[in-house]
């Protein structure tokens, strides 16, 4: 039952960190994050271009601009500026992590991560799960 219930909450947070990546300017992907705290939501984010850079996520060849922060990256920054902490936290993002930002997000002190779409490259969850982080993809987000 407790499962069941876990599961629901993680489908809500998804479609939130959805709508949440819909706000990004980036044409190629648009990715959202939350990290989420004792059943509050403590932080989000969405991938784009730093502030006071245009908001143009992609060059002239359509290659995404160097850099261009992700949303989990985003998501986790605005917590270092604020009172928070993601200690124990929840990850949850619409697209899994780059080996990158698996590394910040080992740092922050996040602990479990789940997330929708599969990124291209699994080096980041490798090192997640080898650092002991709960990995869980969840893809049907309708109930």
């Amino acid at each position: 039952m407790q499962k069941e219930k876990q599961l629901k909450f993680d489908k809500a947070y998804l479609r939130i960190a959805n709508e949440w990546g819909k706000l990004s300017h980036c044409k190629r992907k648009q990715v959202g994050a939350l990290i989420v705290k004792d059943r509050m939501i403590i932080s989000d984010g969405y991938n784009g271009t730093p502030s006071g850079f245009e908001n143009y996520c992609e060059d002239d060849e359509g290659y995404t601009k160097w850099y261009v922060l992700h949303a989990e990256a985003n998501a986790i920054l605005k917590v270092a500026s604020s009172t928070q902490s993601c200690q124990g936290a929840t990850l949850y993002i619409t697209m899994s992590p780059c080996k990158e930002c698996s590394k910040l997000i080992h740092q922050a002190g996040i602990t479990r991560i789940v997330y929708e779409i599969g990124y291209k490259d699994n080096t980041g969850l490798e090192f997640l799960e080898k650092a002991g982080i709960e990995l869980n993809q969840v893809t049907e987000l309708d109930n």
